[in-house]
């Protein structure tokens, strides 16, 4: 068997959740010793890796090495969301919360949606094993990124998705049920069990990914076996609001929760009194200091975790900083009442600021150990394999130590990882991957996560990977299509982000969450000869749907009638569920951006990667894997047009049909680019320039209908320094111009984000505009509105915006009768033919919507939500 041929798979996260507010991190803060939070990297270094990577046909077998650039490849995906909701300016805290009361208020329209995308999603069916495919890697039945997990043991178990809420299942995982949709945020930090059995969640996703959707506070279930999350079990008042929460702590009758504006307590019995502010490390960055609205705010108080001691609930150790390093990193405990860093005597565990980033800890029942993981900024820095400073255990059982190093990146990799070359080793996402569990029996059998699942049942002595990364790098590995993977056991997927261990039937069980979200094996589970898991579970049987969509294409399934459907998904590929399917399967790999999917034939399908590297096949990607012995069986190609090589495109880029000839698409780098050979193109070279919108600029959104194209831009496009505006002109690259778009002007000066074309009229298009109005944002130009009209090809526009509730909006499209649909943050909105008022569409919880489409013949309406699967309407109920 040769050698598997793999894409290559960016590590990216795009956290893209409808919560309280939004705060992003700028790409260039300051942290005092870096331009970039993210570590230096050259820039002519990174677009020759890209180039090197993406769209190249080279063995993965590596390792899908990219030179140590994976932090920088995450920043790049998230930042893109944080620009689109923040450029040009800082939002106030307080918007998302005003924009989900607002759509609450609006009317409603006929009809309601239904779910196609809750069923098993396998990616590892054997029916789709082409060249793109991560088919066989072992991670099997797939969903959105999880983000926290909880378990008791009578077989409860919730899990804490990134975009979806949370999730609780009464049978060991699985047969799940939603339970907190009627929150405000959706966005899951933390979830925690205290020692009455109540369940304690805090939104707002923590793994401080650039995009920073934040949450509205910290909630109690009193009774978690049954009922919901409402906002009446909200714990205090609004002091967490607008926060991230990382970890919540309990001890001596208070709980402690670290955010991304510090350490808070509460008292667990009177759930009423507001939050106790216990330590920020720079107060004057909190939202009631003087630099509440300094760009640099949002990173200024973060903490990670909280030790406390198991023998004295008064000695607590906050580990406090931001990822990418600054001088208030480090650790901390109370002497003579006041906080102070600890410069010395932890032992191995650093004391340095510069080797103090994100941090998480764990204790063993009996009181005996406590362990942690530290990532260091200077490595994320300087070391391109690994930013995993090391996992430590204190033997004394006290957060203080002293501590030893019982693990290091080496080391780890050497235990039979599937992550084991230059460039791309253990922990190179330690900023943004990270558990600790410790065996409730045992108190040296640890787990631990970074992007794969690690196990010491000798306290840090010997490690095993019991997860790793993929199959494809292990001599197990086969393509036999009637095997899920080979000859490999299953794995979990990648990037692990939550962990718990709980009972089921008395049999204890360890659950992990992951951007492929949950999965569990037995505590006292079994190993292989290379200390590889043989009994890892998934738990995404389709009754959970926290799928993150960026994109959805339908068309006719001529093999079964009625319509295949197509969606990119983050970390996920692309699935795509057949009209006779009972499970979807994954067609293409990596991150799956936008989609373009043949109205007459739902098997002509092209799908985005990253950096506009496009892939396009005429079968659906239909393969039993012949091709890794004979090339010439591939039956799905890279198309990328030249944008991707250069590193001139967005991280997702817009991809378009034009609405009269489906032959033709656009796709919008520096150049918009032109290619009319529809599904049959089989090289990038078939592409050609239409237009070039200037060094420094970027296409933000396409779309195309008769021959004439419209390309909204940005460049700059983040809070150092950001433009915007509209180019219009022919696919055959005439006539084109830029539309006077003044920064005081009609169209606000923020991320334009979509276009809906009148497909009976060329020069009538309708324009979304993302981000928050100048209520809410302190930028320059912000402007006031989120849809605009123009009827003469969009040289001037009008303002119809109405009553819609200020919230960033992602995508437009007029539907068959001439009614106009839009997709926000917080779900879809609708204006039907002849009105001037907008009606919310049904009762999506707060999810973004980022693209809508219709099907081949008009009468319904799909949504791609980033968290919650694609869901339909029909659009002859929307009045």
């Amino acid at each position: 068997m040769s050698e598997p041929t793999r894409r290559r798979r960016w590590f990216t996260v795009c956290a893209i959740t409808a919560s309280a507010v939004l705060v992003a991190i700028p790409p260039s803060s300051a942290t005092g010793r870096s331009t970039s939070p993210f570590g230096a990297r050259a820039v002519d270094q990174l677009a020759k890796e890209r180039t090197q990577s993406v769209g190249a046909r080279t063995p993965r077998l590596s390792g899908d090495d990219d030179g140590g650039n994976e932090a920088d490849e995450i920043a790049e995906g998230a930042d893109q969301f944080a620009e689109a909701r923040t450029s040009p300016g800082i939002v106030a805290p307080g918007a998302y919360g005003a924009a989900w009361g607002d759509l609450g208020k609006l009317k409603s329209t006929g009809g309601s949606w239904k779910n196609i995308t809750d069923l098993p999603y396998n990616s590892d069916d054997p029916r789709y094993r082409d060249y793109d495919s991560n088919s066989s890697g072992g991670s099997g039945d797939v969903t959105g990124r999880m983000a926290a997990v909880a378990a008791d043991d009578d077989g409860y178990v919730y899990a804490g998705s990134a975009g979806g809420g949370v999730w609780r299942s009464r049978t060991g995982g699985g047969k799940w049920q939603p339970i907190s949709d009627k929150l405000p945020s959706q966005s899951t930090g933390a979830l925690a069990l205290d020692a009455g059995g109540r369940l304690w969640l805090g939104t707002g996703e923590a793994t401080t990914n650039s995009d920073a959707y934040l949450g509205s506070g910290v909630y109690v279930l009193a009774h978690p076996h049954h009922g919901d999350f409402t906002q009446r079990t909200r714990v205090g008042g609004d002091e967490l609001e607008s926060t991230t929460i990382h970890e919540l702590r309990f001890a001596g009758g208070t709980v402690w929760a670290a955010t991304s504006e510090g350490v808070w307590s509460h008292s667990t019995k009177d759930l009423k009194g507001p939050w106790k502010l216990e330590f920020a490390p720079n107060p004057d960055y909190l939202p009631s200091g003087p630099k509440a609205h300094d760009p640099d705010a949002a990173y200024k108080n973060i903490a990670n975790d909280i030790a406390i001691d198991p023998k004295d609930p008064s000695k607590v150790v906050l580990a406090i900083g931001w990822r990418g390093g600054d001088d208030y990193n480090g650790f901390y405990t109370r002497t003579d009442g006041a906080w102070k860093r600890i410069t010395g005597g932890l032992g191995d565990l650093p004391a340095d600021p510069d080797d103090v980033g994100n941090v998480t800890f764990a204790r063993s029942a009996d009181g005996s150990r406590y362990y942690a993981i530290d990532q260091s900024p200077e490595q994320l820095e300087t070391n391109p394999d690994s930013g995993l400073e090391g996992i430590y255990v204190s033997k004394s059982g006290s957060p203080t130590g002293p501590w030893t190093k019982i693990a290091d990146y080496q080391g780890l990799a050497a235990d039979n990882s599937a992550l084991n070359s230059a460039g791309y080793m253990p922990g190179v996402q330690a900023w943004y991957n990270q558990f600790l569990a410790v065996d409730p029996k045992n108190p040296e059998h640890l787990y631990a996560g970074l992007e794969e699942v690690y196990e010491t049942q000798d306290g840090g002595g010997t490690w095993s990977t019991v997860g790793p990364y993929w199959n494809f790098t292990f001599p197990c590995w086969n393509i036999d299509p009637s095997k899920q993977t080979g000859d490999c056991n299953p794995t979990t997927h990648s990037d692990q982000h939550g962990v718990a261990i709980g009972t089921y039937h008395g049999k204890p069980y360890v659950y992990v969450g992951n951007d492929g979200g949950i999965y569990k094996r037995p505590v006292n589970g079994s190993q292989d000869a290379d200390g590889h898991a043989t009994d890892w579970t998934s738990l995404n049987d389709g009754t959970i749907d926290a799928l993150e969509y960026y994109s959805v294409g339908i068309g006719k399934d001529l093999d079964h009638g009625g319509v295949s459907v197509t969606g990119g998904l983050q970390d996920n590929g692309q699935s795509i569920l057949r009209s006779n399917d009972t499970v979807m399967g994954s067609n293409f790999g990596g991150d799956g951006g936008d989609t373009l999917t043949d109205p007459v034939n739902g098997c002509d399908i092209a799908q985005e990667y990253v950096y506009l590297a496009v892939q396009v096949t005429q079968n659906c990607a239909v393969n039993d894997g012949s091709w890794v012995n004979d090339p010439s069986k591939i039956t799905s190609y890279s198309v990328a047009p030249p944008d991707n090589a250069t590193e001139e495109a967005r991280f997702i880029a817009p991809l378009a049909a034009d609405l009269k000839d489906s032959d033709t698409w656009v796709a919008g780098g520096r150049h918009i680019w032109v290619q009319h050979h529809g599904y049959a193109i089989r090289s990038g070279s078939e592409w050609t320039s239409a237009h070039d919108l200037g060094a420094g600029r970027t296409a933000t959104a396409v779309a195309a209908s008769g021959g004439k194209v419209y390309a909204a831009w940005c460049g700059p496009c983040n809070n150092q320094g950001f433009a915007r505006g509209i180019a219009v002109g022919n696919a055959d690259g005439t006539g084109w111009h830029d539309i006077d778009l003044p920064v005081d002007g009609t169209v606000p000066n923020r991320y334009l984000s979509g276009f809906a074309i009148d497909p009976h009229n060329a020069d009538h298009v309708y324009l979304t505009v993302n981000g928050f109005s100048r209520q809410w944002t302190e930028g320059p130009g912000a402007g006031i509105g989120h849809v605009f009209e123009s009827m003469d090809g969009g040289t001037t526009w009008k303002d119809i915006s109405g009553n819609l509730p200020d919230v960033p909006t992602d995508a437009a499209l007029v539907t068959a009768n001439g009614g106009l649909a839009v997709g926000t943050d917080l779900g879809v909105v609708y204006r039907a033919p002849g009105t001037t008022t907008w009606k919310r569409v049904g009762d999506l919880p707060a999810v973004a919507v980022l693209q809508l489409k219709t099907s081949p013949d008009g009468g319904t309406l799909y949504a791609a939500t980033h968290g919650r699967g694609i869901y339909t309407i029909k659009v002859g109920k929307l009045r």
